[in-house]
């Protein structure tokens, strides 16, 4: 991935929080970032098939502000566009699944994530909405907010739970089954 312009883990880009975006006033800005985004996570899909989907930040392509992508499960999505998003609810349920990252993609590791959450995020001229995200694509959002916040998913693991090498992960290719 780091040939492909992902930024790898230990970069010190990867544990700061993103910069917001000062919305409408930057709306250019915060477009070119998405294009970048976007550019990116299409020459990434043409090296690797994502059956769970694939979200991408804008820090791991070294852009320290608060924008992020996720192309759901399936392909037939628009991709959804993230600006300044925050966390504004999550449920009490959650779910226990591996999760891989484009910045450290050699390993898997188990990550209890929330089933839904609720999302504040900005339109580029500014208005804000709150969407609602569930299961599979709530762990994705998740993930990419976490990234915005400076925060990789080996810290959402559980004490004395490690990642796994890529070759021990069974899941390649099936989309994630909840399992409650």
């Amino acid at each position: 991935m780091q040939a492909l312009g992902v930024v790898q883990q230990g970069a010190d880009i990867l544990t700061r929080p993103a910069v917001p975006f000062d919305l409408p006033a930057e709306h250019e800005v915060a477009s070119a970032v998405v294009d970048r985004l976007l550019a990116a996570a299409s020459q990434i899909s043409r090296v690797h098939a994502f059956a769970k989907g694939m979200g991408l930040a804008a820090p791991q392509i070294g852009i320290a502000r608060a924008a992020a992508i996720i192309l759901p499960a399936g392909g037939d999505s628009a991709p959804i566009i993230l600006l300044n998003p925050v966390v504004t609810e999550v449920s009490e349920e959650t779910d226990e699944q591996y999760e891989g990252c484009l910045s450290f993609f050699d390993v898997r590791g188990m990550v209890p994530r929330p089933l839904h959450l609720d999302i504040e995020h900005s339109a580029y001229d500014g208005h804000q909405t709150i969407t609602r995200f569930d299961n599979g694509l709530a762990r994705l959002v998740a993930h990419e907010v976490d990234h915005l916040c400076g925060r990789l998913y080996t810290s959402r693991m559980r004490p004395c739970v490690q990642p796994i090498p890529v070759e021990e992960y069974r899941g390649t290719g099936q989309p994630w089954t909840t399992r409650r």
